[in-house]
């Protein structure tokens, strides 16, 4: 890193191109098909049904996988981000994970119905989840080259709508193609639920056609004059530079510890809100389908409104507005459960409860993600934003085992206290005891206008 003290955004005077702003959204559209189509509302619901050993039992086993995902993060992301920054190789890191991704999610076709697989189908979902992450770590360094300090609040919008939109018409194509298929073909058979499991190599292609324009619009990052390091010497130089970062800028070091609580809740909202609305609200999957289209859509919606806001009134109000609206839609949907309430004439059942307060959870989990990556962009010293973000990937995956682990937790102290099939909603209660952390220890962070980039050391 450099010693100026300057973020790689501040030196970023060239104008936006609008064509390099839409080819790097484009990843994000074409992630939607391992984020929303495969972890969050079909083939994690599909892992869940009772062919994989009933909802309670199949939930917690994914929660735990997911939870043993973060390690692998934690340890590679920071120095695979400095490596790419250093040799000028963000973009060519990308795409290697990118494929990756591609080839994991792929692979979930030979995931059949039957509890033997639920671990094979599960383990390919989490370290999915950690490819994904280590390509989001140079997608996400990626900002500062197409972005200036007015406009990244905006295109860091940009970006999280474009993938709720991809979500969207991925998820439309995949109830017309496999759940509910408009006509008769041999992708439309039940049969062992070979439609579902087409699902995967259906996005498996989503993702490697809709990643292909920022390989070709997005210049590489120039290489950074320094010397080749191993992968010990490499660890070496991280954990001084990390000491040099909170000797110089402590608020930095300060949001990435609130950013990696929060945003693991962030996660798990999306993670596990097709599972409860299968397992506790009884959605069939051509209705959880419907629920992710429309969410999408307010999702998306939020994630623009949020990066308008966030360049005008700063990402740390955006976040923790955004926190207290979770805390208040998924509180709501704990309290209430699946019950039926009488309200003036008007009955109000699970499914309405699930509809209103889950559009909410939407609605609020885009602009936090948002912000939270716009703000630490502001702060990425020149030249070293891959390791800055690789950073961010560690702390938020070093956290990643709390929501899935509360999640399952909460679920298995439930079980023997409630019905068969009613457990599962009580792991709300371990998400939103992470979302109310995050916003506790967010609390004292400055915002970024008030914390110094840092100066830190080039080796």
């Amino acid at each position: 890193m450099h010693a100026s003290g300057v973020s790689e955004l501040e030196r970023h005077t060239a104008p936006v191109r609008r064509g390099q702003v839409l080819a790097w959204a484009s990843w994000d559209w074409g992630s939607a098909a391992f984020n929303a189509v495969m972890t969050t509302f079909v083939f994690t619901v599909y892992l869940t049904s009772k062919a994989f050993g009933g909802e309670d039992h199949a939930s917690a086993v994914l929660g735990a996988c997911l939870g043993a995902a973060g390690l692998g993060i934690a340890l590679i992301a920071p120095v695979a981000g400095q490596r790419s920054d250093a040799g000028g190789r963000r973009k060519l890191w990308l795409g290697v994970h990118t494929g990756v991704v591609a080839l994991l999610t792929g692979l979930c076709f030979f995931a059949f119905p039957r509890p033997e697989f639920l671990l094979y189908g599960a383990s390919l979902i989490a370290a999915g989840h950690v490819f994904s992450e280590l390509a989001g770590v140079n997608y996400n360094a990626m900002l500062e080259q197409i972005a200036t300090p007015r406009t990244i609040g905006r295109i860091s919008g940009l970006g999280w709508s474009a993938g709720y939109f991809g979500g969207i018409v991925a998820l439309l194509l995949v109830l017309a193609l496999f759940v509910q298929p408009a006509f008769p073909w041999f992708g439309a058979s039940t049969g062992d639920s070979l439609n579902i499991r087409l699902v995967a190599v259906f996005s498996m292609l989503w993702i490697i056609v809709f990643s292909l324009p920022v390989m070709f619009a997005v210049p590489e990052v120039p290489r950074q004059p320094a010397a080749r390091l191993g992968v010990v010497a490499s660890y070496g130089l991280l954990f001084r530079r990390i000491r040099a970062i909170w000797k110089t800028s402590p608020h930095t070091i300060y949001f990435l510890v609130a950013s990696a609580v929060f945003r693991d809740g962030l996660a798990a909202v999306f993670t596990f809100g097709g599972v409860i609305a299968a397992g506790t609200f009884g959605f069939t999957l051509s209705q959880v389908i419907f629920f992710a289209i429309f969410g999408n859509i307010v999702a998306a919606v939020g994630a623009i409104a949020g990066g308008f806001l966030d360049d005008r009134l700063g990402p740390k109000r955006v976040i923790m507005g955004s926190l207290v609206g979770l805390l208040i839609a998924g509180t709501s949907i704990l309290v209430l459960g699946k019950g039926t309430y009488e309200l003036g004439g008007f009955t109000w059942t699970g499914t309405v409860t699930f509809w209103v307060f889950g559009l909410f959870l939407c609605l609020f989990v885009g602009p936090a993600q948002s912000a939270a990556r716009a703000y630490l962009a502001r702060l990425a010293p020149d030249g070293e934003a891959g390791e800055l973000f690789g950073l961010y990937a560690t702390t938020g995956r070093a956290a990643s085992f709390l929501a899935p682990t509360l999640f399952s937790l909460c679920i298995t102290i439930a079980t023997p206290f409630v019905a068969a099939g009613e457990a599962q909603r009580w792991g709300v209660l371990g998400i939103m005891v992470v979302l109310l952390a995050g916003l506790l220890v967010l609390l004292p962070v400055k915002p970024p206008a008030r914390v110094a980039t840092a100066v830190v050391p080039v080796a």
